[in-house]
């Protein structure tokens, strides 16, 4: 049947993508995926000219679909909203949108040395985390890694409605990246960050069942990688040892290495294209078993 063909299945051609902070690290994976299979990418950060670069490169190598570039600031309301005119001007509708801007905020690095001085006692290590980390720090970090994903896709949600309803049976999507640090339950360092990332999974469900209960017509689902190099770990991870060093396990990662970004943008594919338009709700972990072995909510 051709239907159930490679080809049918994960064609993205005619599509319209988002992907925020496109030009580095998993976003970059993701766009360039969607891309590769026929799809038209907006990529958006605050540096233009990486955005340009990346866009450049992609036109010059011949691949397939196109990378846009397109600055804007996922945590300023006012840049969004310059971002869907433009969307909307150019292409009237948007079919998938991937929330994948963030950072790493506060941390500290003595939380895993047995022999740190902060660690003397419970009285050095509680002052010695309330002294190290602040309260502007872990807002700003909300704000990147939760607060844009709301408005973000507040902001689109219209033109992804009408994305819907230009082609039968193939329903827009929103997909954020979350972080299995949302899931697991040891800190790796970043307090901030892990709790961070475990309310952007729980507001990925939220907006899948509310959408839903209102009748919007748009999936939306979570992609929760674990160690993936990008400007956030290290660009490129060589390793177990490595592997290791970024995602702080108990127990080493059973396949000893970090994701590729086949692995990364082969998940995004499946949940915008034909195939995973039966899935909605759900957070994808793709972590080579770091939560299989490691303590966690999952």
């Amino acid at each position: 049947m051709s239907s159930l063909k490679l080809e049918k299945l994960y064609d993205l051609t005619g599509r319209v993508a988002l992907v925020t902070g496109g030009g580095t690290g998993i976003g970059l994976m993701i766009a360039q995926g969607l891309a590769a299979n026929g799809a038209k990418v907006y990529i958006t950060g605050r540096r233009k000219e990486v955005l340009e670069k990346v866009a450049g490169e992609w036109k010059a190598s011949g691949e397939n679909g196109s990378l846009v570039p397109l600055a804007m600031d996922a945590t300023d309301k006012e840049s969004i909203m310059y971002a869907r005119k433009e969307v909307e001007e150019k292409d009237g509708r948007l079919h998938v949108l991937v929330n994948n801007a963030g950072q790493t905020g506060p941390r500290s690095g003595f939380m895993n040395d047995p022999q740190a001085p902060e660690r003397k006692n419970a009285d050095t290590f509680g002052l010695a985390l309330f002294a190290n980390e602040d309260i502007e720090g872990w807002a700003a970090l909300y704000k990147i890694n939760t607060f844009s994903i709301f408005f973000v896709t507040t902001a689109f949600l219209g033109l992804l409605d009408k994305g819907s309803k230009d082609r039968a049976g193939h329903t827009a999507c929103v997909i954020n990246i979350t972080s299995i640090s949302g899931y697991t339950k040891l800190a790796q360092n970043h307090f901030c960050y892990n709790s961070a990332k475990a309310a952007a999974s729980h507001l990925t469900k939220m907006m899948a069942t509310e959408f839903a209960l209102k009748g919007v017509d748009v999936r939306v689902n979570g992609i929760a990688p674990g160690v993936y190099a990008s400007e956030m770990t290290f660009t490129d991870i060589d390793g177990e040892e490595q592997t290791n060093k970024v995602g702080q396990p108990l127990v080493s990662i059973p396949i000893r290495r970090a994701g590729t970004a086949q692995e990364m943008a082969g998940t995004a594919i499946y949940l915008a294209s034909p195939a995973g338009c039966y899935t909605n709700g759900q957070d994808i972990i793709i972590d080579g078993g770091y939560l299989a072995v490691n303590p966690s909510t999952a």
